[in-house]
């Protein structure tokens, strides 16, 4: 979405926007199903907390997911103004983000195999977080020092919040990972 915001791609972009709003859906409805199954199981899954703790996480990402589409759109409507080289920081951020988020996929579907390997993994997830975290203060600074307009300036700083909150939200996710490896 990012890359059409560059481009200026505004009907891509409210495309994408809409499609991301209906994963966001999804994500709730699958957390909600999570939910109420282990809540039919009951006492006989003794990690039904670190799992419903799992699944809270990772669908938050979600929602600042959507929370980064709304406020992109929104700047795209208004025809505010964001230089090329913030753009193109901001899709740096971004990449960086879904690599936190991709490391944090790959330490779930490793879960099965052990904890070594679970815990392995999930460090890729505080490494690649780290990463998020260096980026985004830089862009930070940079963008305060942009001459935005306000409203423009106010949304870019929540973009920013939102990818590197979604990066934390991944690292907080592979912590309950390292903690369900060691039911499994």
């Amino acid at each position: 979405m990012i890359d059409c915001f560059i481009k200026n791609d505004r009907e891509k972009t409210k495309q994408l926007f809409n499609e991301i709003r209906t994963c966001e859906d999804e994500v709730d409805k699958a957390r909600r199903l999570v939910s109420q199954e282990l809540a039919e199981i009951g006492a006989i899954l003794l990690s039904r907390e670190d799992f419903l703790r799992f699944t809270n996480l990772t669908s938050e990402i979600a929602d600042f997911s959507e929370g980064i589409a709304f406020r992109l759109v929104e700047i795209m409507e208004h025809s505010w103004n964001v230089p090329m080289d913030l753009k193109k920081d901001m899709l740096k951020l971004s990449e960086a983000v879904l690599e936190t988020v991709l490391r944090l996929r790959e330490t779930m579907m490793i879960l099965s195999y052990g904890s070594t390997k679970a815990m392995e993994k999930a460090k890729d997830v505080e490494v690649a977080e780290r990463a998020v975290d260096e980026f985004y203060r830089e862009l930070e600074i940079k963008l305060l020092n942009t001459k935005l307009e306000f409203p423009a300036l106010i949304l870019l700083r929540d973009v920013l919040q939102l990818l590197e909150d979604s990066a934390d939200k991944a690292e907080d996710a592979a912590d309950a990972a390292r903690i369900l490896s060691f039911m499994m």
